[in-house]
């Protein structure tokens, strides 16, 4: 074997590698996605709503407040605060009711299908800026489909796609290098760009959040039933607060005789 098509071979090894990397990290990172989305459900579902329903009594006694004491500035902002934050806590919960149905789970065969498909049509491959952006909107697809565990059409997808015009052979010895050179650089640099996809994701509270419920879940026990059960008890303080200011109307520290 000449020098020449060593080297092309430990290129396109390491090409290989690298691909075989980059849509392990690919898959990683949607599959995720898809775990956060799925969490997110679940926990607006029952402490979400609750919280909102916490920030809605908490906003309601804050009004009180600020009607007993019209000329106290600090009770003014605290009815203004806690009314933004009850209608952010009212919109999130809304946004999540929207879905009627929690995030599906990703088969292996979901898994198995994505990872064909990437490796087919992935936008890193393309040779022209056309080609880039036929995979581009392809690959746009294929993650849907897999947010959404539709293996059939990932399936229908990679069919439609066709033979990936990058395995085609016959191209002469010194421009497989310098496409195999290309293509490592391309790959790099997407590998980096996951990584710090990732990063960020893991680093959200949303995920520390899913992390710490799950290895408690794990333990045995059940921190979600817990801290609904929680807020249920504030709720219902919150409740009795607000009714005996309302019947006084006078500042609650007088009805408990603080």
């Amino acid at each position: 074997m000449l020098p020449e098509e060593q080297e092309l071979s430990r290129l396109e090894t390491d090409q290989a590698t690298l691909e075989e990397r980059v849509t392990t990290a690919e898959l990683e990172l949607e599959t995720l996605k898809v775990e956060l989305s799925q969490f997110q459900y679940r926990y607006y579902q029952r402490p979400g709503r609750l919280y909102a329903e916490l920030d809605d009594w908490e906003a309601r006694i804050a009004m009180v407040e600020a009607g007993m004491h019209p000329d106290d500035v600090d009770a003014q902002f605290r009815a203004q605060a806690a009314e933004e934050q009850a209608r952010r806590s009212a919109e999130e919960a809304g946004t999540i009711e929207k879905s009627p149905f929690p995030p599906p789970e990703i088969t292996p065969e979901t898994k198995q299908a994505f990872r064909k498909a990437a490796k087919l049509m992935h936008p890193d491959r393309a040779t022209t800026d056309t080609e880039r952006e036929r995979r581009n909107v392809m690959m746009a697809k294929v993650n849907r489909a897999y947010e959404s565990g539709d293996l059939e059409t990932i399936e229908k997808l990679i069919v439609e796609f066709g033979q990936d015009p990058e395995a085609i052979q016959g191209d002469d010895l010194g421009a497989r290098m310098i496409k195999a050179i290309r293509r490592i650089a391309q790959l790099r640099r997407r590998a980096e760009e996951i990584d710090k996809q990732l990063s960020e994701t893991q680093s959200h509270e949303l995920y520390e959040l899913m992390v710490t419920v799950q290895q408690a879940e794990a333990l045995g026990s059940d921190p979600i039933g817990d801290l609904v059960q929680e807020i249920l008890r504030q709720i219902s303080e919150r409740k009795i607060k607000l009714e005996m200011m309302t019947l006084t109307q006078e500042p609650i520290g007088n009805v408990l005789g603080v």
